[in-house]
């Protein structure tokens, strides 16, 4: 089934988040390389493509896991999450209905 990950990122949590991206986007890769990524990205904090210096205010990614227990064990073990760049994260199951 597929779940919804949102973290919400801490204030100035920018030069944590670049720090650990790259770990970060790592593990996104590995799922996506084993069909089990639908889509993941950061929110801005600003209507901008590229925030710049106002950084993030979140992200989300969509992804298939076994169960709700997997779901919420992946996204505790995510690299945002020990580096503190998300002051807190939900796991709920979503339906895909479209496109």
């Amino acid at each position: 089934m597929w779940y919804a990950i949102v973290g919400s990122d801490v204030p100035d949590s920018l030069a944590r988040r670049l720090s650990v991206r790259p770990a970060h986007l790592e593990r996104l890769n590995r799922l996506r390389e084993e069909g089990r990524l639908l889509l993941a990205g950061p929110f801005p904090a600003i209507d901008a493509e590229d925030p710049g210096p106002a950084g993030f205010s979140g992200s989300l990614i969509v992804a298939e896991f076994a169960d709700l227990a997997a779901a919420k064990a992946w996204a505790d073990a995510d690299p945002y999450v020990a580096a503190g760049v998300y002051a807190e994260v939900s796991v709920r199951p979503f339906r895909k209905v479209a496109p």
